[in-house]
């Protein structure tokens, strides 16, 4: 991704983190499979639904590293080893990526009649003032 000219301003320092997200948040969008539904719960709360059908709790996991909530579904091959004379449900593993805000909390995962439902909440940061004291020359 090539890098923005509004995070090479003198004014903003220390942003290179925020940088870090939206090339991290550019590149989750890329992604297409599986389908996923973000719903707006009301103050605050999120709630993510992945369509992982054939997916059993055992094949999926739920991890969130430095603010990054990535949902992982392995498949092992077919046992079975049955023949299709269609297969129009995808049986491949993933990786689907999303980009939390600071504060962001993941309360539960469920799974649900093929759906994967990963509840998300905000609490209300402590408003917080800090006085910083002038010191004098000499």
């Amino acid at each position: 991704m090539n890098r923005s000219v509004i995070f090479d301003s003198p004014f903003l320092l220390g942003f290179d983190h925020t940088r870090s997200l939206i090339e991290r948040a550019a590149k989750a969008a890329a992604e297409s499979y599986p389908p996923y539904n973000v719903e707006d719960r009301g103050d605050g709360s999120l709630r993510i639904t992945l369509a992982v059908a054939g997916f059993t709790p055992e094949q999926l996991t739920v991890t969130v590293e430095d603010r990054q909530l990535t949902v992982a579904g392995k498949r092992e091959g077919d046992a079975r080893g049955e023949a299709f004379l269609h297969r129009g449900i995808a049986a491949r593993g993933f990786i689907r990526s999303f980009v939390l805000a600071d504060g962001m909390v993941v309360e539960g995962a469920s799974l649900e009649h093929g759906l994967l439902h990963i509840d998300l909440d905000r609490p209300e940061p402590e408003a917080r003032v800090q006085n910083i004291p002038i010191r004098t020359a000499g």
